[in-house]
């Protein structure tokens, strides 16, 4: 038999990627500039979460939005309307954003008149979960009608995040939901994660979230 070469090639490409993403942050850092990565599956709620963000904090914070999906301008037309520098990113396909694309976005939204940057990536618990995008901080959102099974079936994307929004919490009352087990399944995987319940229709655990952020904000203003 003969002797081949096995390469890995997955290993190599995320190799590459991290590089990418601790450069990215260190820019962040000299810009004094915050950027969430925020991921969720299709239909949680991003883009209306993110409303509900912009309202609370755009008299205090020159923020910018990056709207990654694989193709449309929906999303980025929506945010627009609500009155903040806003992109859209088209994926050419792929599932997830990772470092290098993010960062081209981030030159072309311009940080430096920004106090605070969100990349709402790519709707998909699998992909963007397995790229660090050099993000200062990640968060997910986990809708109450897409089950209280999310961290058994996708565990990557609960172990990386910092907080998990539990978002359409004003549906608890129509979907088997169990609030307890998912709280305990996520912690399991990520015992520093931070939940916070909310309902981006109604508003409620609103401020608990954005009080999360002026602090992460001001950590890195600091």
């Amino acid at each position: 038999m003969k002797e081949f070469k096995v390469i890995e090639i997955k290993q190599s490409i995320y190799e590459s990627n991290d590089i990418e993403a601790e450069k990215l942050r260190n820019k962040l850092k000299e810009s004094n500039t915050f950027l969430l990565n925020l991921m969720s599956s299709p239909g949680s709620g991003k883009t209306t979460t993110l409303l509900r963000t912009i309202e609370q904090l755009k008299d205090e914070m020159r923020i910018g939005i990056m709207e990654a999906d694989i193709d449309s301008d929906v999303d980025a037309k929506t945010i627009a309307d609500a009155g903040v520098k806003t992109i859209q990113l088209h994926t050419g396909g792929m599932c997830h954003l990772d470092a290098k694309m993010t960062s081209d976005g981030l030159d072309n939204l311009g940080v430096d008149d920004l106090d605070f940057a969100v990349l709402e990536n790519v709707g998909n618990l699998v992909c963007p979960a397995e790229f660090d995008t050099g993000a200062t901080k990640s968060a997910m959102i986990l809708s109450v009608p897409e089950g209280d099974d999310k961290p058994l079936k996708y565990p990557l994307m609960f172990k990386v995040v910092d907080v998990l929004l539990i978002n359409k919490i004003d549906t608890l009352e129509v979907f088997d939901f169990d609030m307890d087990a998912v709280c305990k399944r996520a912690r399991k995987l990520n015992p520093d994660i931070k939940i916070i319940p909310i309902s981006a229709r109604t508003g409620q655990g609103i401020e608990v979230w954005t009080d999360w952020l002026r602090t992460q904000v001001m950590k890195v203003k600091e």
